[in-house]
């Protein structure tokens, strides 16, 4: 079996991009990091997290992200399983985050975007049922 264990984004200040991943991820915590050079350049990083998954996070990026209703090759979007959709949207309102995009409708699933300080889309979405041929329609 494979599953996805981290995910590494560079992002300009740590502090402002926690502010949105504590308010998705209450549970989750700082699990470590340190300062090092990348490329010559110093940067702070830290692995924010649970026991099992983590974002990784280093800082001092420059430039914006790729235009997300663009064609650049990049990252367009990486998504989240919640159990309580609703919680998380109020949670990132009340951080200051307001709604990207709505998801689609769908009675056996709900789901809606939103874009970090950074410029990352990050979905969120909540799965009504277990039965994969329903959760997975297309």
């Amino acid at each position: 079996m494979i599953h996805l264990e981290h995910i590494n984004l560079i992002v300009r200040d740590i502090e402002e991009t926690l502010t949105f991943y504590r308010a998705a991820f209450p549970h989750w915590e700082i699990r470590g990091g340190d300062k090092g050079l990348w490329s010559g350049k110093p940067r702070n990083w830290i692995h924010f997290g649970d026991d099992y998954q983590y974002l990784a996070f280093g800082d001092n990026g420059v430039g914006e992200n790729r235009d997300l209703a663009g064609h650049q090759v990049g990252l367009a979007h990486f998504a989240f399983v919640t159990d309580d959709i609703k919680g998380t949207i109020k949670r990132l309102n009340d951080a200051g985050f307001a709604i990207a995009k709505d998801g689609m409708e769908d009675d056996y699933r709900e789901n809606i975007y939103f874009v970090d300080p950074n410029g990352y889309e990050v979905e969120f979405v909540q799965y009504n049922t277990d039965i994969p041929s329903l959760r997975n329609r297309y």
